[in-house]
């Protein structure tokens, strides 16, 4: 069960808990307020006309205004909560992106621009990757049509890795962590590669399911480009 999963079935106990106790308190406050409004027994001779309920008190006016708001804001937060929490209502981030283009037209724009074809949507670099160089298997089912998916986020603390043009280089400008081409680490204090998504082809189209991030490389592990093919845009001195 996915951690997005259990957190919908959290959110969605506590708001039945919540919608419970203050359905519970509005019973009782209209319970003691019918008993506050029981009007005392009329002499037998009173007219009907006369017996009238008494007006709404200024406690229970407030006590049934703030119920109500608490209500509205219950129903908010649930809706909220459940829109955050689902990502597959949305075509972004954490769930299964269809690009709308063709494996062939992002490989054509790479190697134009010379650069990875980047989603800002998804996190997430396409690279251009030929699968018969992976001779161990590492990235068996994350590879197709020639592209790779690498998650933008650098594996020591986070940071956007861009891409350096001059080294053909991932680099990070928060603590110089490189990567090359592939993703694969070169350099710096990053524990490994960068982390990667699953890449398929669907009905012509390019999609990358960014529900689950796979975890990058390990340290040595280089299938291509061990070394960088310019000078590097970010010098910082590589911290163990």
């Amino acid at each position: 069960m996915s951690r997005e999963t259990i957190a919908l079935i959290i959110v969605a106990v506590l708001f039945g808990q919540f919608l419970l106790l203050l359905v519970a308190s509005l019973i009782r406050s209209r319970a003691a307020a019918r008993r506050l409004e029981e009007p005392a027994e009329a002499p037998a001779d009173e007219p009907k006309e006369a017996r009238k309920q008494p007006p709404v008190s200024r406690r229970d006016f407030f006590r049934r205004s703030l119920l109500a708001s608490l209500g509205l804001f219950a129903a908010q937060f649930g809706a909220a909560s459940l829109a955050f929490l689902w990502p597959t209502l949305r075509e972004g981030f954490g769930a299964v992106i269809n690009l709308g283009i063709s494996a062939e037209e992002i490989l054509n724009t790479i190697q134009d621009d010379r650069q990875p074809y980047y989603y800002g949507a998804g996190r997430f670099y396409l690279v251009a990757y030929d699968a018969s160089q992976d001779q161990e298997g590492m990235y068996e089912g994350l590879v197709d049509g020639g592209l790779m998916a690498l998650y933008q986020k650098c594996v020591h603390l986070g940071c956007r890795v861009p891409f350096c043009e001059q080294s053909q280089w991932f680099e990070c400008p928060c603590h110089g962590s490189k990567y090359n081409r592939a993703g694969e680490y070169r350099d710096g204090p990053a524990p490994r590669g960068l982390d990667r998504f699953a890449v398929r082809i669907e009905d012509g189209n390019v999609t990358v399911d960014t529900s689950s991030i796979i975890e990058g490389p390990a340290r040595g592990e280089v299938t291509i480009q061990p070394d960088p093919e310019g000078a590097f845009c970010i010098n910082i001195t590589a911290e163990e």
